[in-house]
């Protein structure tokens, strides 16, 4: 994720290849969600479950590399407790996602997602006393009234789950403030691989209490048809070698040049949405994208600035 800063200036065409692995990133990532909402809607499969798969098969997918990369010495970090909780709030952010976007459209889902970076930034300036000033502190409060604006006609009709996404942002940007305290004093790769232990038994551990509650939306079961499985295979793997080309382009190019790129993943979405689902944002919400991206942006301009 973001949190891996080059500790050097990048030559141009370096620069230019972390561009163009963003993008690309960008561009898969969201077949994840998608992925997620096609299982829950067609498939019958629960959130819950979804999201275990998620975590389990990312796993499946990045512990070969770190074993014959490293050796089984590999998979014990300096930081263990900080990996493992960075997984257990990756996969409370995903479960919340993954029920959202079982609910309502996928644009809806990501525009109401990206409030992140205001969260963030709140985060940043009351526990880590950083200076915020008025002039960013006005863009986000601009870019939560762009979220209301999104989330107004979500709550009429899908009523609390529309707070979901909120609750998910809330979730990612604890998840990208932990990553600040543990640093670079693992591989990403192991990070990433011990983040997905973290992450399957924490899931585990909700599917167990919820389908003990009667929750629908936590029921244990299986992929019902031979694309199921290779849907649910096909998540993880994107999940795990989606976010490593995360790390990948963020270690060729500069946070500040890479980060307005996050944005794209809702044009990628929505193009999603509509194509499977045949989903598409209406005039007011397109608006509320607009106000929520054009605030990021300034923040992240205001950032880059300072």
């Amino acid at each position: 994720m973001n949190e891996y800063v080059p500790t050097a200036a990048a030559p141009h065409n370096t620069v230019m290849r972390g561009v163009a692995i963003m993008l690309f990133a960008m561009l898969i990532l969201p077949c994840m969600d998608a992925i997620a909402k096609y299982m829950a809607v067609y498939e019958g499969m629960s959130p819950g479950q979804v999201t275990f798969y998620r975590f389990f098969f990312q796993l499946v997918s990045t512990a070969p590399l770190l074993l014959s990369a490293g050796g089984v010495r590999a998979f014990y970090p300096k930081r263990l407790w900080p990996n493992i909780l960075r997984g257990v709030l990756l996969a409370a952010a995903a479960l919340f996602f993954f029920v959202s976007v079982k609910y309502m459209p996928l644009a809806d889902v990501f525009a109401i997602y990206f409030v992140e970076p205001f969260i963030l930034t709140c985060l940043s300036a009351l526990i880590l006393r950083e200076k915020v000033g008025r002039r960013r502190w006005s863009a986000i409060a601009v870019g939560f009234g762009g979220a209301m604006v999104v989330i107004q006609p979500s709550f009429a009709i899908f009523g609390l789950t529309s707070l979901l996404p909120v609750a998910c942002a809330f979730l990612f940007a604890c998840y990208l403030f932990l990553n600040r305290a543990v640093g670079n004093d693992d591989p990403p790769l192991t990070m990433q691989t011990v983040a997905g232990i973290g992450g399957t038994l924490f899931v585990a551990a909700v599917i167990a209490f919820g389908n003990g509650m009667g929750a629908v939306d936590f029921e244990p079961s299986l992929p019902q048809s031979a694309l199921g499985w290779v849907l649910v295979v096909a998540l993880g793997a994107i999940s795990g070698w989606g976010h490593l080309l995360v790390v990948k382009a963020f270690q060729a190019a500069p946070i500040s040049l890479l980060a307005p790129f996050h944005y794209f993943e809702i044009v990628s979405a929505t193009a999603l949405g509509y194509i499977v689902f045949e989903d598409f944002p209406t005039p007011s919400k397109w608006l509320g994208i607009l106000v929520i991206v054009a605030s990021g942006l300034y923040i992240i301009w205001r950032e880059r600035k300072a």
